[in-house]
């Protein structure tokens, strides 16, 4: 996107210049759908950069029907991906016809053969995935983004000029233009919503037909099972085209155009945008249902309120109610008395919401992930996900025990081709059993594994997990703690935590090295007496404590036990923090 963008003349500030959000630019990947137009030989071209990540897949479904066509970018070393394939499968259903574009030409390992065995397993893909005698037939490009360059034939450096207008031809040659009507009336389906503190909402969106101009009368309308409900009149105040990196203002837009408007304040994604003479709706889109869901509540731990500004449950509650406005993959619902309960795809798409809460000061609690439950005809469901996972040899003995745990089941297993020594899986497992397994994942693999998991369906419970996790050490004292004291504690396992840190009862210090839970007092100090000691004291020499990602913790925490969210820490603890009371809880039949 860099490279069209400066192709046609758009200032950009910095490389990946549409990963505008700042997780996005720490993590490298894309988590927001984003929208902008270029202008080419007197065609102007609307594209949407939309993620990867099957957690982030509401963004690509709301995002799909805004366009007539689609870049496929595979690398054309490692070839099609788990999440090429979960993309993909969403712009085939909509009818799209995608033009292949393999990236990364320029690695030396990268030769015209590789580059033909890519292009069949890409052809593969689509055939698997149901796509129509025209979607088949794609035009393939190479390329080097790094470079600079696209070709529409196969080349280490092209030998004429070295940029993107062979792409750019290709998409314009392709991609059909918008069919659709500017005499009918004005019509528009919402696909993007944000708030600005001058202009209040602005609703982002492709109009399907018409023309729109600023000062119009128009109307919001969503369709109910009652049929098409009128949700509120208005006047176009503003109209906002994206070119580039920057939003213009316009006066008008007509059908095929992606235009963001403000005036109206309560239509939100999904709902339909017409002139007022209008009264029937566009189609919504069909999003996947949420497979996991978090409470977030108010954190009451004994360190509350020292790192945060945003403490109380009525704070929390419209944070996520905004939160779930602008991004359809979140339900929220709430729960008990100060709490919520989050609905979403993945514990990825949960912590970076978490992520974004702790930053912009918020303290919570926050619950282990839930799976959710399906009942139907007495049988009780579970969601089951795809998994893909790709391995060094050496490592699929680790990886199929950790599975056969969590019980996944084996679909399918071979080399992985052009790959000397790694092996592809692809097995079917509970979602549940995946919850916090990409952290064991990695370090089972050594960082050299790849993974990547999608919903796939629900299936009938497949009985509990096996031995996923070990017990925890859990502190029974207050204030900072010693390294006198964790000296003792290291033989009892591994420790998340340092000398001169906060604790409190109730608290997970470490992972203890056997199943049960081990109560254990990290504040003592030394006790001195006025009698000279012979020896010289010994130094406390630990080793460095296991401290824990966001992602990981989600993944880590039992269901007895809660996350504790603050702008600066991320602490684990008990639910229950006295000793006495967590005894009695434990032994309470578990639902």
């Amino acid at each position: 996107m860099d490279r069209l963008l400066r192709q046609c003349g758009a200032d950009i500030p910095h490389e990946r210049a549409l990963d505008s959000i700042d997780l996005e630019r720490e993590r490298g990947i894309t988590i927001a759908s984003k929208v902008t137009s270029i202008s080419w030989k007197d065609k102007e071209l609307n594209m949407v950069d939309t993620p990867g990540h099957a957690d982030f897949g509401g963004e690509v479904e709301r995002v799909v029907g805004m366009v007539e066509g689609a870049v496929l970018v595979v690398d054309a070393g490692e070839g099609p991906l788990a999440q090429t394939k979960f993309v993909l499968a969403k712009a085939l259903k909509y009818g799209l016809r995608p033009i292949l574009l393999l990236n990364k030409v320029d690695k030396p390992a990268v030769t015209e053969e590789r580059c033909n065995e890519v292009e069949s397993l890409v052809f593969d893909l689509f055939a698997n995935l149901g796509a129509s005698e025209e979607q088949l037939d794609f035009p393939v490009l190479y390329a080097s983004a790094k470079e600079g360059w696209a070709s529409s034939t196969y080349t280490k450096s092209p030998p004429n000029v070295k940029d993107m207008s062979q792409l750019l031809d290709a998409i314009v040659g392709h991609v059909p233009p918008p069919s659709a009507s500017l005499d009918a009336p004005f019509q528009m389906l919402v696909s993007m919503m944000e708030k600005d503190p001058y202009l209040g909402r602005v609703l982002t969106g492709r109009v399907t037909c018409g023309v729109v101009r600023v000062g119009d009368k128009v109307h919001g309308l969503k369709n109910t099972d009652d049929g098409t409900v009128k949700i509120e009149e208005g006047k176009i105040v503003k109209l906002m085209k994206k070119k580039g990196m920057r939003a213009d203002p316009v006066d008008s837009a007509g059908a095929g155009d992606i235009v963001s408007m403000a005036g109206l304040s309560s239509p939100t994604i999904g709902h339909t945008v017409a002139n007022a003479e209008i009264m029937t709706a566009l189609p919504t889109v069909v999003l996947d249902p949420p497979t996991i869901s978090m409470t977030f509540g108010v954190n009451d731990s004994p360190l509350a309120g020292s790192d945060g500004s945003h403490l109380t449950g009525g704070k929390i509650g419209d944070r996520l109610l905004a939160e779930s406005e602008t991004n359809l993959a979140i339900n929220v619902l709430p729960s008990t008395s100060e709490s919520y309960e989050v609905q979403g795809r993945g514990e990825l798409q949960l912590g970076i919401l978490i992520e974004n809460m702790r930053r912009e000061g918020f303290e919570l609690s926050v619950s282990p992930p839930k799976v959710m439950y399906k009942v139907e005809k007495g049988v009780k469901l579970e969601p089951i996900e795809e998994v893909t996972i790709e391995v060094d040899d050496e490592h699929v003995g680790l990886v199929m025990e950790a599975l056969s745990h969590r019980r996944g089941e084996v679909t399918d297993m071979g080399p992985v081709p052009g790959n000397m020594g790694r092996t592809r899986m692809c097995l079917t497992c509970p979602s549940r059993g995946l919850v916090g397994y990409r952290s064991v994942f990695s370090s089972d693999t050594r960082g050299s594994g790849f993974m990547h998991r999608a919903f796939l369906t629900y299936e009938k419970y497949r009985g509990p997990l096996g031995n996923v996790r070990k017990g925890v050490l859990v502190s029974m004292g207050r204030g900072l703690i010693t390294a006198h004291a964790l000296m003792g504690l290291e033989a009892r396992g591994i420790l998340f935590v340092a000398p001169g840190m906060e604790t409190y009862d109730g608290m997970i210090i470490g992972e203890h090295s056997r199943d049960t839970d081990l109560d254990v007092n990290p504040v003592r100090s030394k006790e001195l007496t006025n009698v000279r000691a012979a020896c010289k004291d010994e130094n406390a020499k630990l080793t460095p404590p296991r401290l824990m990602s966001l992602e990981e913790a989600i993944g880590y925490v039992a269901s007895d036990e809660l996350i504790e969210v603050t702008p600066k820490a991320i602490r684990l603890r008990k639910r229950y923090l006295e000793v006495n009371k967590r005894k009695a809880m434990s032994k309470r039949p578990k639902d």
